[in-house]
């Protein structure tokens, strides 16, 4: 790489699971035009790599959620980081971008910043929820900050951070009005037909914990209304193969439903409701202007620590955006299929609530939507003309 780095720029970036590879396609959508014989590399997704870049590891190898789940990896994406920090040190990048995955890039970024190397984090870890004094770990991190939600701004303006607001790339990429018809169409849906969209979660640690419980409820829901249609969409052909012998362990393979190969934005602008797990997804839900259930569940004793690590009594992005409980969150022990069948049922049958929730979902788009891309790819610019 010593002999491209004379002859084209780079840029090194770090995604760690789907939604960062969505995220970070978006900027690279911004950037690439810009520094068009730039190599790019790092570890990325199969949309990053639409833009030209090039995954020196596998993401899914850092699509882990949990501290215990983890700690049972630790060495293996410590190995991994070692090796990219040490490649990066040599051939020096006009800027890194650590794509969300907080907890292996911070690290990474506050010794490539040592070294002289600008960096950037695009998408705040969730410091307004929990584990606010990272802000000190993000000064010492990060040249300049990324931000997705209006209201992070006050937060690192505060703490003299650099910072930009860019939007939420999910704003412009959902459109304000879906078309529910269409989608139904792709899917050969009846247009009449009521649709639930189950979302387990894109990492294999969510689908461990979430599968079972969220199919037994889907299984409930289809004795209240037998031609409930069901979609299940996966992120991946590993998730898929997974989620199969999850619900073959647990007996749940006569439960109806279409399982996808992606398409996830077309289940959840067909569906009349959706079951998601919390995180990203929830606020593609919301984009889409969908009544919905949030639910989480993850092992044991991640759950005993970081129960008490809260500051708001949201976990839902939908929820942390309105600053209230706008639909129902169900969390370890509470997300039993009974209660989420209850809450379900409510969201699909209750026309009032959904049209309340329509109107709430359409401001917080507004309030989302910026040419992201651009205003991201022209941040990176500025931090690599003033390196």
């Amino acid at each position: 790489m010593s002999e491209a780095k004379v002859t084209r720029p780079i840029v090194s970036m770090v995604a760690g699971e789907t939604s960062g590879d969505m995220l970070a396609a978006r900027l690279l959508s911004g950037l690439r035009p810009q520094l068009p014989q730039s190599l790019m590399h790092g570890i990325g997704g199969p949309r990053m790599m639409e833009h030209g870049f090039v995954s020196d590891f596998p993401m899914e190898k850092l699509s882990v959620r949990g501290l215990f789940e983890v700690l049972l990896h630790y060495r293996e994406i410590s190995g991994i980081r070692k090796k990219l920090m040490q490649q990066l040190l040599v051939e020096r990048p006009e800027v890194f971008i650590g794509v969300d995955a907080p907890d292996f890039n911070l690290d990474l970024e506050i010794q490539l910043k040592q070294a002289g190397i600008p960096t950037m984090h695009y998408i705040s870890p969730s410091i307004w929820a929990w584990r606010g004094g990272r802000i000190k770990k993000i000064a010492e991190a990060v040249s300049h900050m990324l931000l997705i939600f209006p209201f992070e701004e006050e937060i690192y303006r505060q703490a003299g951070i650099p910072a930009t607001y860019v939007g939420h790339p999910l704003a412009q990429v959902i459109p304000l009005e879906p078309d529910v018809a269409a989608a139904r169409e792709e899917l050969g849906l009846e247009p009449d037909a009521r649709v639930l969209t189950v979302m387990p979660g894109s990492r294999m640690s969510e689908l461990k914990y979430n599968t079972e419980a969220f199919i037994q409820t889907a299984k409930l829901l289809l004795k209240r209304d037998p031609h409930l249609q069901i979609l299940v969409p996966m992120a991946g052909a590993k998730q898929r193969a997974y989620y199969i012998e999850l619900v073959l362990r647990a007996e749940l393979e006569d439960v109806p439903v279409l399982l996808m190969d992606g398409k996830s934005h077309t289940a959840i602008a067909a569906a009349d409701a959706v079951l998601v797990a919390s995180g990203t997804a929830s606020l593609e839900v919301a984009l889409f202007k969908k009544p919905m259930v949030i639910a989480y569940k993850m092992m044991a004793a991640s759950w005993h620590v970081l129960k008490h690590m809260g500051y708001q009594p949201w976990v839902g992005l939908p929820n942390i955006m309105a600053e209230e409980f706008v639909v129902p969150e169900f969390l370890q022990h509470a997300a039993s299929p009974e209660a989420m069948a209850d809450a379900l049922w409510k969201q699909l049958t209750d026309d009032s609530l959904r049209t309340r929730l329509q109107t709430r979902f359409t401001d917080m788009h507004h309030s989302l939507l910026r040419d992201t891309a651009q205003l991201a790819a022209d941040a990176v610019m500025r931090v690599i003309d003033n390196k």
